[in-house]
């Protein structure tokens, strides 16, 4: 047995089996040096963070290639999901493009605030406020998925309109987002289901994988 951080046993876990791939970068060495940590992964070249992506093409992304994007990132965190391990801090800062293909492809990185998967409650503050969802402002607590889900919402919203679904706690609490009128009715339903206020509310990772707007 070997005492390792909680970050360098959540990616060892998502470490692919021979001949498979991940979606989240893969681990490579690290470096228990007492006060600090030095993990070594895996950098796909050509890339971008998913900020950067976005900034690249404009204000926003095209409808069609943020659905090409959410598509992989409900696969990513089911696939994540399914190893035992809760990211907990969804956002456009910790998705990686890959742009060397046609396609571009989603990779996760950044588990420095993930756990591990439960089915039970949390009470650790998420990683970004931004991202953050109601229930943690109004009781202090939240589950894996219906959280993930929310940040899928904000994570997509951004993508269509360039911006922040809601500004501070209060709104991310008690307010409706604007969406914009230009979406089809598919594409509003899929991004107001991830933004439910109640988590009860808000679908499935599976469930978001066969709705209509992704198929």
């Amino acid at each position: 047995m070997r005492m390792v951080s909680l970050e360098v046993a959540l990616m060892l876990k998502l470490q692919p089996a021979a001949e498979e791939t991940s979606t989240a970068v893969t681990l490579l060495d690290w470096y228990d040096l007492d006060l600090e940590l030095i993990l070594v992964l895996e950098r796909p070249v050509p890339c971008m963070d998913l900020i950067d992506y976005s900034n690249s093409i404009g204000y926003h992304l095209p409808v069609d290639e943020a659905k090409t994007i959410v598509k992989q990132l409900v696969d990513a965190l089911i696939e994540v999901h399914s190893k035992g391990v809760f990211h907990r801090d969804i956002k456009l800062d910790n998705i990686l493009i890959e742009t060397d293909t046609d396609v571009p492809r989603v990779r996760l990185i950044d588990f420095g605030c993930g756990t591990f998967l439960s089915e039970g409650t949390y009470s650790t503050v998420q990683g970004t406020v931004a991202y953050i969802c109601p229930e943690w402002f109004l009781y202090r607590c939240y589950r894996a998925e219906p959280s993930t889900v929310w940040q899928l919402g904000v994570v997509l919203f951004v993508l269509l309109q360039g911006q922040y679904p809601f500004s501070g706690k209060e709104e991310i609490s008690f307010e409706d987002p604007d969406v914009s009128g230009y979406f089809s009715s598919e594409c509003k339903a899929f991004l107001l289901s991830c933004l439910e206020k109640s988590p009860e509310d808000r679908p499935t990772l599976e469930e978001l994988k066969h709705h209509p707007w992704l198929i």
